[in-house]
Order: structure tokens, then C-alpha cells, then sequence
């Protein structure tokens, strides 16, 4: 029986311990988006907003997208040659959207382990 009780307390200790982390980390996300004072232009998804979530980063990140195409005449960083000066505005593209999709994951993540530290 200590076993079982043992295993319980650790088991409701660990989950809050989840829910708390994944709090925190949603929060700390929202607080480094926040601070760079993105807020989506006219043309993206959800026009106007300040970039602090997981669905105006991906609006973001899609816009980006769609510029950099538009410059490089639809092609991506890796299809461009060396030595054509698009490649620099093409691979800052990259860079800022691979930034923004880390964000969305790890909305994601905290969100599971919340998650699944709540069901019982």
C-alpha cells in the first residue's frame, strides 16, 4: 500500500509540476514575441495583430513567405544561385520563419504536456 500511495503523490506532484511548466513556457513564448513588436500587415491572415501567439506567428511566418517569394520570383534560398543577391533577403526569410514556427511548436509542446498532465 505505501507503494501505491508513493506512486499516487509523485504522480499529482509530476502533473502539476507539467501544468505549471507548460504555463510558464506558453507565457515566456508570448512575453519574446511581444517584445519584438511584430503586428501582421494588411495582407496576412489575420491583419493588425500584434504577433504574441501561435496563430498570428503563423500568419506572420506566411506572409513572409509570400514576400520573399514575390522577390526571388517564387524561388526558395536553397533554388537561387550563389551569387545572386536575392539569396541574402531569401535567407533572412528562412531565418524569421524558421524563428516563428519554433514558437508555434513550442505553444504545441506546452500545450501536450498541460494536456496530459490534466487527463486523468
Amino acid at each position: 500500500m505505501e507503494i501505491r500511495r508513493i506512486a499516487s503523490t509523485l504522480a499529482v506532484v509530476l502533473g502539476a509540476l507539467m501544468i505549471v511548466g507548460g504555463g510558464a513556457t506558453a507565457l515566456m513564448v508570448r512575453s519574446e514575441l511581444a517584445t519584438q513588436n511584430i503586428v501582421t500587415p494588411d495582407d496576412a491572415c489575420l491583419p493588425g495583430n500584434e504577433v504574441k501567439g501561435p496563430f498570428t506567428a503563423w500568419c506572420q511566418a506566411q506572409v513572409i513567405d509570400r514576400h520573399a517569394r514575390d522577390a526571388t520570383g517564387g524561388l526558395t534560398f536553397a533554388e537561387l544561385a550563389r551569387d545572386d543577391p536575392r539569396r541574402a533577403s531569401a535567407m533572412n526569410a528562412s531565418f524569421l520563419r524558421a524563428s516563428l514556427f519554433t514558437s508555434i511548436v513550442a505553444y504545441g509542446v506546452a500545450a501536450m504536456a498541460a494536456a496530459m498532465a490534466a487527463t486523468p
